[in-house]
C-alpha cells in the first residue's frame, strides 16, 4: 500500500457517501477517491460544500449499475492500480419495497461487489448495515445479540452481511449503525423533523404513538464517516461493530429537541389510541400521513419551494412499537471516539439549515 491508500466508495453520492467523501478529502487521507453511484451528483441535491468536495482533483465520479457484474467489473478496473479500501454504501435504502427489489439491490449487489473486491486484492471491504437487524426489545443489543430484523430492509441487509462474509479471501468488516442524522439526512430523523415544521405551521400540538421511552438510538453522519475509516484501518477481518452515539435517544428526547427548535408543544397519544392503532396499523399509517402531507405541501408552496426530496411521510414499518437500542462499546474499545456523542437541538438545526440554504426546506426556524 502506498503512503496514502486508494479508496473506492460505492454509493458515494448518497447521504452517508457524500459526507464520507468529504471526510476523506478534508482529512487528506487518500491519494485517490473513486465514487460510484447510479445517481449523478448534479441531480442529488448537493450543497455548495459537497460540490466543492467532488470537484477536488483526487475525487473521480463514475456512474455505475451495481447490480450488473459487467458494470461492477468496470468500476473496479483502473489503469493506475487497484483500490486498497472499498466501502459499500450502495443498495436500496427505502422501506417497504418488494422482496425482488431488496434481493437484487441489497443482497446481489453486495455479493457481486464483494467478489469483485476480492479479485482486485482489496485490503479491506467495509459493508454498511443497520441496527434494525437485532431484536426490537429495549435492551441495548451487542454485536452477538439476537438477530430478529423488524423491517424488511434489515432482513436483506443481514443476508447481504452473510454473503459478504462468504467471499473467499476477502478481508471485510461489517458496520451496523443506529439511526443516522446530520447534513443531508432525508430519511433518518428527517420525517419527524418535518412533522415538527408541519405542526408549527398548523399551530397545533404534535403527538406520537406509544411513549417517550421508545428507543430510537442515533448517530451523527460525521461520526459514521469517521468510523468507516477507523474500522478499515483497525477492524480485524470478519468483525462486526455497532455504531451509536451516547445519547440513548428515545422518542421523548427527539420530541424535546423539536419542541425547542419549532416552539411547539409535543406529547404522546393515550393508551386507548395506541391499542386501536395496533389493531389496524395500515389505517393508522394512512391517517397519520394524510394529516401531514398536505400541510407540508402548503408550507413549501408558501415559501416558493416547488420541489424537494424531503417529506413527512412515515412508513408503516417505522410506526410499530419497536425499539432500536445498540451497545457501541466494542467499537470504542478499539480506540474509536465520537465527535458528536450527544444529539442536540443545534445539531438538528444544522441538518435543517443544510436544506434551507438549498431552498428545499422552508426558512421557518
Amino acid at each position: 500500500m502506498s503512503s496514502k491508500p486508494r479508496v473506492l466508495v460505492l454509493g458515494g453520492v448518497g447521504f452517508i457517501g457524500r459526507n464520507f467523501v468529504r471526510y476523506l478529502v478534508e482529512k487528506d487521507l487518500a491519494s485517490k477517491i473513486r465514487v460510484v453511484d447510479k445517481s449523478l451528483p448534479e441531480t442529488a441535491y448537493f450543497a455548495e460544500e459537497d460540490k466543492a468536495i467532488f470537484a477536488n482533483p483526487i475525487v473521480e465520479f463514475k456512474q455505475g449499475n451495481l447490480v450488473s457484474a459487467a458494470s461492477i467489473a468496470k468500476v473496479f478496473t483502473d489503469e493506475s492500480g487497484d483500490y486498497d479500501f472499498v466501502f459499500n454504501l450502495a443498495g436500496e435504502t427505502k422501506l417497504s419495497q418488494t422482496d425482488e427489489i431488496y434481493e437484487e439491490k441489497v443482497v446481489k449487489s453486495a455479493k457481486l461487489c464483494a467478489e469483485e473486491a476480492a479479485k482486485h486484492n482489496c485490503q479491506k471491504f467495509v459493508e454498511v448495515s443497520m441496527g434494525q437487524v437485532y431484536d426490537s426489545d429495549n435492551k441495548e443489543s451487542k454485536e452477538d445479540g439476537k438477530i430478529k430484523p423488524w423491517v424488511k430492509l434489515a432482513q436483506y441487509k443481514h443476508r447481504a452481511e452473510q454473503e459478504v462474509a462468504k467471499v473467499a479471501g476477502l478481508k471485510h468488516v461489517i458496520l451496523r449503525t443506529a439511526i443516522v442524522y446530520g447534513p443531508g439526512d432525508t430519511s433518518g430523523i428527517s420525517p419527524r423533523v418535518i412533522c415538527g415544521a408541519v405542526y408549527k405551521h398548523l399551530n397545533e400540538s404534535m403527538k406520537f404513538l406509544w411513549s417517550k421511552d421508545l428507543k430510537l438510538n442515533t448517530v451523527h453522519v460525521h461520526d459514521v464517516a469517521k468510523a468507516l475509516w477507523h474500522v478499515a484501518l483497525n477492524g480485524n477481518s470478519g468483525e462486526v461493530f455497532n455504531l451509536v452515539d451516547q445519547s440513548k435517544t428515545d422518542q421523548g428526547k427527539l420530541n424535546d429537541i423539536l419542541q425547542e427548535i419549532f416552539g411547539i408543544k409535543t406529547g404522546f397519544v393515550n393508551v386507548m389510541v395506541c391499542q386501536a392503532a395496533k389493531l389496524n396499523m395500515e389505517y393508522t399509517t394512512e391517517h397519520t400521513n394524510e394529516k401531514h402531507l398536505q400541510p407540508w405541501s402548503d408550507l413549501c408552496r408558501q415559501h416558493g419551494i416547488s420541489s424537494t426530496p424531503l417529506t413527512p411521510y412515515l412508513d408503516q414499518e417505522l410506526l410499530y412499537d419497536n425499539n432500536l437500542a445498540l451497545d457501541g462499546r466494542k467499537l470504542e474499545a478499539t480506540g474509536f471516539t465520537l465527535d458528536y456523542p450527544q444529539i442536540n437541538a443545534n445539531l438538528v438545526r444544522e441538518q435543517i439549515m443544510y436544506f434551507v440554504k438549498q431552498k428545499l426546506f422552508p426558512p421557518i426556524i
